[in-house]
């Protein structure tokens, strides 16, 4: 199986790449994003966990900006293990709806890092459905009064199990 591919001059982007910078961005504990080299040694420390996948630092780096876009399933199958996506999703395999909900379910873990979004989100357990409809209200008003948009990014309003 091929490993990867040079860049070619032109080329508009790696999907994958935007893929992983996507992940790097949001995907993380508290504090500070992954390096390359913190991603790397785990999954190359833990091969038994990511199916015998050894990875270098540099090679994640050539897979970020592009200029290597067509890895192993393997690779694949450990990254998106360690960013906890469906391997589908950095293949390029979703269709649009499930890509984006994919990057939905990213953007509310990111929101629910956030110890005050958090506590809102659960004093409002064990509410009754029209007293949780009315905070959504107050929230909604003062967001428009904030000039900020009626729903917060990954705010998607459907149920969650």
């Amino acid at each position: 199986m091929a490993v990867g591919r040079e860049r070619q001059p032109g080329d508009a982007g790696s999907p994958l790449a935007e893929r992983l910078n996507y992940l790097f961005a949001n995907v993380h504990p508290r504090g500070a994003p992954y390096t390359n080299g913190h991603v790397a040694e785990e999954i190359s420390r833990n091969t038994g966990e990511y199916g015998g996948v050894t990875l270098t630092e540099q090679y994640l780096s050539m897979l970020r900006n592009g200029k290597r876009a067509n890895p192993s399933g393997d690779v694949l199958r450990a990254l998106a293990k360690f960013f906890a996506v469906p391997v589908g999703y950095l293949m390029g395999d979703l269709s649009a709806s499930q890509t984006a909900r994919v990057e939905e379910e990213v953007r509310f873990l990111v929101a629910m890092r956030d110890q005050r979004v958090r506590a809102i989100a659960l004093r409002s357990v064990g509410l009754p459905p029209e007293v949780q409809d009315s905070l959504t209200t107050i929230i909604s008003q003062f967001r428009q009064q904030m000039n900020l948009p009626s729903e917060a990014p990954g705010a998607g309003g459907e149920e969650r199990p």
